[in-house]
């Protein structure tokens, strides 16, 4: 619900701050008082557009807050989710209008733009008036709204989830069918091409190691000259060696009697001969390494110069032309398959049309029998509004060759408001009173319905009074059972069953001669008084004050 509701600087309110109830909430005053100013920044709040002329004479911008109480559950809390805003349990809507034009609007302290403003605006706020453009009088939204009524919404959802199989199996299929068009316009070309790679065959990270190898290769004679070199320096003329083993032979021979003094230089000098007989034969060994066939280089040379020329050809990495091959030999096998795949992906699709089909048929059928249990509790509620002669259908229209998400059906409610008269669209219904009407007996029918949790009527008892008023106020407070209603009212009737009573005036601002707008949350000996004003007008009477006790006692 409407928590509270701040106003900065807008047309005539220089500042207004609200705190709002559960229940029916009315708000009176004189014709020019501002309750329109009123509504319209509670409508910049909600994402209706910004307008520069809103900013108070003199001000630099204008600043609507409105505060929502809103159980864990709500969907504007996913709306924002999406869109990474933590909010949980109050909604702080903040929309800023500078004076120079442009606005911004923000959640929580975060800013959003004004489409998901929207989005959320349309889960919390429904307003309805004589000129409603939206809600209800929106075909857009009538056949989700006969589905509230109907308790249709899982098989809705069972029709929808139906609906994304379908074209998704759709989608496969045309893709199918196109790649195979492809294929066979290519048949030769992809022949040619598959047989080549397959006879290249190329493999993982070839083309790293053949260029590898050819640089090992193309500079073997340099590393073949510098082992040769260093053998040449190990192998001296040989007496190098020679005298180490002559060494070591004589201090072997002596090293008994020479109680362990020797024993470090005999391992030392054995040591050294075997580590330069190990460098002999390790560089023997690496010169047999070096020792490449000028052949094997220029088949080498040859297979890195074909394997690029591929990939050149085909447009592709060295490395990619095992996947480009396996595409082909892909691309080929669903020619030659004799259109299996095709087969199963046809099968597929006309399974899911007939399952789409099936559950849309039901739903369908469901719809037309709730619709005619619509139309029966709207008429009901019309005769105590003076509608009496007024028809109300709602038309369900079944074109199985335009199937979508919502199934078969295109969903509107149409109305007659006088006999003789043919049935219409809401949006085409002349009077704004008439509509206004039609509008509260749809709400009090489908409010239990799905509805946002606040609902604002403004003015939809204009041009009606006695019974008729009365009607009015009891259907209101009927909806305030379990939403929370705030009505703009002239109706005295309407606003004695209000739980909460606002009084709404402009005066003139002592010393600065400007007029300003004022709201008054009303005592109930002011209330008393106000609903007087509303029977008698500009001078109350004590009749009028006898009149507005026995209201309000006939409410509570």
């Amino acid at each position: 619900m409407l928590t509270a509701l701040s106003i900065r600087d807008i047309v005539l309110i220089e500042k207004l701050d609200l705190t709002l109830e559960r229940g029916l909430t009315v708000l009176t005053g004189e014709t020019g008082a501002g309750k329109s100013i009123l509504l319209d920044a509670l409508g910049l709040a909600l994402g209706a557009r910004g307008d520069s002329s809103l900013v108070r004479n003199g001000a630099e911008k204008g600043v609507v807050t409105a505060a929502f109480s809103l159980p864990k559950a709500h969907a504007a809390f996913d709306l924002l989710a999406a869109q990474d805003i933590e909010a949980e349990g109050e909604l702080v809507i903040r929309r800023i209008q500078n004076a120079d034009g442009p606005s911004r609007a923000s959640v929580n302290d975060q800013p959003v733009s004004l489409n998901l403003l929207r989005q959320i605006a349309g889960t919390l706020t429904e307003i309805h008036g004589q000129h409603d453009d939206r809600a209800l009088v929106n075909s857009a939204n009538h056949r989700r709204l006969l589905d509230a009524f109907g308790g249709l919404d899982a098989e809705a959802e069972k029709v929808r989830d139906l609906w994304e199989t379908l074209s998704a199996a759709e989608t496969q299929l045309a893709e199918h069918k196109a790649r195979l068009a492809r294929s066979e316009a290519e048949r030769e070309y992809l022949t040619h091409a598959a047989d080549e790679l397959r006879k290249l065959d190329p493999q993982p990270e070839e083309e790293t190691r053949l260029a590898e190898k050819r640089q090992l290769m193309m500079n073997a004679e340099q590393f073949a000259s510098a082992l040769s070199d260093a053998e040449d320096a190990l192998n001296g003329d040989g007496a190098v060696e020679a005298r180490l083993n002559a060494a070591l032979r004589k201090l072997e021979r002596r090293k008994d009697q020479a109680q362990g003094r020797l024993d470090r230089i005999c391992e030392a000098l054995d040591r050294v001969l075997q580590e330069m007989g190990e460098a002999h034969r390790a560089s023997a060994e690496a010169l047999r390494s070096f020792a490449f066939n000028p052949r094997e280089l220029e088949e080498s040379e040859e297979r890195l110069f074909a394997l690029r020329a591929a990939a050149r050809k085909y447009k592709c990495t060295v490395d990619a032309l095992a996947a480009v091959r396996e595409k082909m030999e892909g691309d080929l096998q669903a020619i030659a398959d004799g259109g299996v795949e095709l087969a199963r992906l046809e099968a597929a699709y006309r399974a899911h049309g007939d399952a789409f089909d099936e559950a849309a048929s039901k739903l369908s059928d469901k719809r037309k029998k709730v619709a005619r249990k619509l139309d029966d509790a709207v008429v009901k509620e019309l005769a105590p509004l003076k509608l009496d002669k007024a028809r109300f259908e709602t038309r369900v229209e079944a074109d199985r060759g335009r199937g979508g998400s919502h199934g078969f059906d295109k969903v509107e409610f149409l109305v007659a408001a006088n006999p003789g008269t043919p049935l219409s669209p809401l949006m085409k219904v002349a009077s704004g009173g008439e509509l206004a009407r039609f509008m509260l007996a749809l709400k009090v029918i489908l409010a239990a319905k799905g509805s946002a949790p606040t609902l604002v009527f403004d003015e939809i008892d204009t041009g009606v009074g006695g019974a008729v008023a009365d009607a009015i106020g009891v259907r209101l407070a009927r909806l305030a059972k379990g939403l929370q209603v705030l009505a703009v009212t002239h109706s005295p009737q309407v606003a004695a069953l209000a739980g909460q009573h606002m009084l709404i005036s402009k005066m003139e601002e002592v010393g600065k001669k400007r007029m300003v707008t004022r709201v008054q949350d009303l005592s109930a000996a002011s209330r008393r008084e106000e609903i007087a004003r509303m029977l008698s007008g500009a001078k109350v009477t004590e009749e009028a004050r006898a009149q507005a006790d026995q209201l309000l006692r006939a409410s509570s």
